[in-house]
């Protein structure tokens, strides 16, 4: 994913369910409790890790036992320090006392709470990018200092794989209501970082790195599981198995779930949102426009869904008089740039929202080039008296307007297609008179109408009107 990939914008739970939910993730909860735990008595070896011989009664604190119960402590501890929950007070002595983000996270306000886990987000993925290194004493060199190529391990091209798959993740689940329900094939998310996009079909050398690509996501996603960013089913053990040996019990091969899902949780969604922001990402999400003006509002739900648009635009009108409001969208709307058409079918949209009281607002603009027809649209649903018909001049301007915006909103899709074959359809000379409309999108219009018309000979005469208007307005 790269960072002029366009993300879709998210709708983020509040940010106090938020707090709750990563209050109660289990890594977070371990690192509070250890940090609450910690005393006098507790030491700390030259890197902040706890000391080995500390390691089983933190385990037992945390109600942990089995062969990685002084992992999960020992990473449980490693959080505390990272998230500012602990801090070492002399590192020459080992000692440690209680952090300031501690008392956060129960007298802090929900986004205190949520900066904590944050910064526990950071200390788990920059974790899960690193392979098993058993074999680290191994590859130290004489002075002291860790060979990477021996590992074959390349540390920061593990960190972009990883902030790749993440990206992707987000971007195939995060719609316009929300982070996605269904969870993502685990295949499909390791292909999507490995199978080039113009390759119809995989080779084996490809579909043998997308193998070992889910393996280590594997490993990857049991470790961002304890730390809420995501719901996962792992891998079927039974088909990591050798080969040669019988199987326990009957498989279904056909049964993608044997293969890992991952599905990123509300509180993945916020994490992740964070993390594209920091960097450098426009990650927009539902709200945050509230408070701006409607100049900013129109622009920054231009290539939004029409839900998210919506949704967007009640938020921002719940704040305002309806009349101030409508005032303020119609001026926003107006201007001759490559993105006013599309700000002005925002500015329609966003006033089928607004009832009568904006009327007078509506009738003030009848008369303005940009804005009459919009207007007369508006005071025509809602049964107004005395709206004056429109010229044939403005109806053309208005027709031109629609179809430059439907052309920035979506592309040459099959709704304009359909708009496009009505429009050549339902009047005729269509074209011998639209190519003369004073208006900066005619010609890109009309070409657009060229390509999009299936019949040729109607398609021509879009293409022979769209040169007409170059010469005609010196394009």
């Amino acid at each position: 994913m790269s960072d002029s990939s366009p993300l879709p914008p998210v709708r983020l739970h509040p940010e106090a369910e938020l707090a709750r939910a990563a209050l109660s993730t289990p890594l977070l909860s371990r690192a509070a409790r250890l940090a609450r735990w910690a005393g006098p008595d507790t030491r700390v070896d030259a890197g902040g890790g706890l000391l080995e011989e500390q390691l089983p009664a933190a385990a037992d604190l945390l109600g942990l036992s089995g062969d990685d119960a002084a992992a999960l402590a020992s990473e449980a501890w490693r959080v505390a320090v990272d998230a500012g929950l602990v801090e070492i007070v002399d590192e020459e002595a080992g000692t440690v006392a209680a952090g300031e983000e501690l008392a956060l996270l129960t007298g802090g306000t929900p986004h205190d709470v949520l900066a904590v886990w944050l910064a526990a987000l950071e200390t788990v993925v920059a974790d899960a990018s690193v392979p098993d290194l058993d074999g680290l004493v191994d590859a130290l060199d004489e002075g002291g200092e860790v060979d990477f190529s021996s590992l074959d391990w390349d540390p920061e091209a593990e960190a972009e794989f990883l902030d790749g798959v993440l990206g992707n993740l987000y971007l195939l689940t995060v719609s316009e209501d929300g982070p996605g329900g269904t969870p993502v094939p685990l295949p499909a998310l390791a292909a999507s970082m490995i199978v080039p996009s113009d390759m119809a079909e995989p080779t084996n050398d490809v579909l043998e790195q997308v193998s070992d690509a889910m393996m280590r996501l594997d490993d990857q996603f049991r470790m961002l599981e304890p730390v809420g960013l995501v719901e996962y089913r792992p891998v079927d053990e039974e088909l990591m198995a050798d080969a040669e040996e019988e199987p326990s019990a009957a498989v279904d091969d056909t049964d993608v779930s044997r293969y890992g899902m991952v599905r990123l949780t509300p509180l993945g969604a916020y994490g992740l949102r964070a993390r594209l922001l920091e960097a450098g990402f426009e990650a927009p999400a539902v709200g945050e426009l509230s408070d701006k003006g409607a100049d900013v509002l129109l622009d920054g739900t231009a290539h939004f869904g029409q839900s998210a648009a919506q949704a967007e635009t009640e938020r921002w009108l719940v704040r305002r008089e309806p009349l101030a409001a409508a005032r303020e969208l119609l001026a926003a709307a107006r201007g001759a740039d490559a993105g006013a058409p599309l700000r002005r079918l925002r500015c329609q949209q966003a006033l089928s929202l607004v009832g009568l009281e904006a009327e007078p607002a509506l009738r003030e603009v009848l008369d303005d080039p940009e804005l009459g027809g919009l207007a007369r649209v508006w005071l025509s649903e809602r049964g107004a008296s005395g709206v004056p018909a429109p010229s044939q001049e403005l109806v053309f301007w208005l027709t031109i307007d629609t179809v430059a915006a439907q052309l920035a909103a979506e592309g040459n899709s099959e709704e304009l297609q359909a708009l496009v074959e009505g429009l050549a359809e339902q009047h005729s000379g269509f074209f011998a008179a639209a190519w003369r409309v004073e208006h900066p999108a005619t010609a890109e219009v009309l070409e657009a109408m060229g390509r999009l018309h299936p019949d040729k000979k109607v398609a021509k005469e879009a293409r022979k009107a769209a040169f007409k208007a170059r010469s005609a307005h010196g394009g």
